[in-house]
């Protein structure tokens, strides 16, 4: 019983130790694509950044709105007079005053309120636009995590293989069937295979560090699930095949986030410029004031005996004709350049993403081409696998054949991987330039 409890002691201090020893990508949970995106768009703090500066210029909107609210402040203007009691900036000595103004007719508020309506509709469009880097950062991210698991996994699968090749190669040196060159050619394949491992497991390393980094998480705790990535629409991968890359590159243009965000502020630079040249024209404000006078400031002694009075209110509008304004001018004329500016800058934009989706359809279609080959490169390295097999049960090769075409097996799944890789970078930037990017990875709009 003694001996019994001892091993079982044992066995449960080696399983543990064993728990503790496993890689943490082994006793990680997998995570979904959806559930990465949604974390690094709650996480990323450029998401965050993004949501204030819509804020602000909402702020800004209701700023200028407000301006017809009238503005009313209480005080007082305490002090004492000698001779006739003169104003304390602005307003005459009193114990308690109230003052009230608000805009009523000024021309140049209409077109100012619009432009902060518009530039909140441009920081709209860029919140969108941040939001759809995020979404290709963290989707490309993973993608790329998955693509260097798969080949790790595939990796570790062939060590073995490798280094039992290594040693069979080791012992025909031995027996003299070998040359010494030969061993060193088996010790290198087995070199270039802990290469490949390092090369992989780094890699997936840092990918791990930068989705932790986006969403949260614990870099151990991350590992792909490959069912999770949806299949890319027809569409994007199509588009370039069938013609139509006219009508893709003029709704992406129209859709994309960065073009609606510039095209939006051209127009607010226009409004704004608007404004500023209607800053000259004649305004109208409403203004009320209530004011409880005392006679510690002589009052009654400037006015008829008996007429003077405590509570003392006006209520009226003022009225302002600008003749001559050089610095609003000038002000006026910089807002018109800005104005040019800005559109050019939204015309650019334009043409920039136009140029952009017609370089990413042909990549595409490139890609796709280049995938068609490395398929069918990698297909018959594995066919020439099983004509190796063959031939050597029929002593027609050997070892060195066998693992050559191994060697060149491997080297054409690596090929298929990246070039496999390359084409979903190519579709995945794609769907963000015509907008269909978060439908594609959430299924939402």
């Amino acid at each position: 019983m003694k001996t019994d409890s001892c091993i079982g002691a044992c066995t449960h201090t080696v399983m543990v130790a064993v728990i503790l020893l496993l890689p943490a990508s082994v006793l990680a949970e997998p995570v979904t694509l959806r559930q990465t995106v949604e974390l690094a768009l709650k996480h990323a703090t450029s998401a965050a950044i993004a949501a204030d500066e819509v804020q602000h210029a909402s702020a800004a909107y209701r700023e200028l709105h407000n301006s017809y609210i009238p503005q009313v402040t209480v005080g007082a203007g305490l002090g004492w007079s000698y001779g006739f009691p003169l104003s304390l900036e602005g307003s005459a000595p009193s114990l308690f005053n109230v003052t009230a103004q608000s805009a009523l007719l000024h021309p140049e508020l209409r077109p100012f309120l619009r432009a902060a309506e518009m530039e909140g509709a441009a920081a709209s469009s860029r919140s969108k636009d941040q939001r759809n880097q995020i979404i290709q950062d963290t989707v490309l991210s993973y993608a790329e995590l998955e693509k260097w698991e798969q080949r790790l996994a595939r990796l570790h699968q062939a060590e073995p293989e490798a280094q039992r090749m290594q040693a069979a190669v080791a012992d025909r040196v031995k027996e003299g069937i070998d040359s010494e060159l030969e061993g060193t050619k088996a010790r290198l394949s087995e070199a270039r295979l802990r290469l490949r491992i390092a090369e992989a497991q780094g890699a997936a390393d840092v990918l791990r560090e930068r989705l932790s980094k986006l969403t949260g998480l614990p870099a151990s705790g991350i590992q792909t699930e490959t069912e999770s990535i949806p299949a890319l629409p027809e569409g994007a991968k199509n588009a370039a095949q069938t013609g139509a890359q006219e009508d893709e590159t003029g709704r992406a243009t129209d859709s994309n986030p960065a073009v609606q965000s510039a095209v939006e502020h051209a127009r607010a630079q226009f409004l704004v410029a608007q404004g500023e040249h209607k800053s000259v024209l004649p305004t109208v404000d409403f203004a009320a004031q209530y004011a409880l006078l005392s006679t510690i400031n002589n009052y009654q002694n400037y006015y008829v005996r008996g007429s003077f009075q405590s509570n003392n209110a006006t209520v009226g509008v003022a009225i302002r004709f600008p003749i001559f304004n050089a610095a609003q001018r000038s002000r006026a004329q910089a807002a018109d350049a800005d104005a040019r500016k800005a559109k050019s800058q939204a015309d650019a934009a334009r043409n920039q993403v136009s140029e952009e989706t017609l370089r990413l359809q042909r990549s595409v279609t490139q890609m796709q081409a280049a995938r068609d080959v490395a398929e069918l490169e990698y297909e018959i390295a594995q066919k020439n696998i099983d004509a190796v097999q063959t031939r050597m049960s029929s002593a027609t090769a050997n070892l060195h054949d066998l693992d050559n075409a191994r060697t060149q097996a491997s080297e054409r799944f690596i090929a298929l991987q990246d070039v496999t890789f390359e084409l979903e970078r190519s579709q995945v930037s794609l769907l963000r330039a015509t907008g269909e990017l978060e439908t594609w990875v959430l299924g939402t709009k």
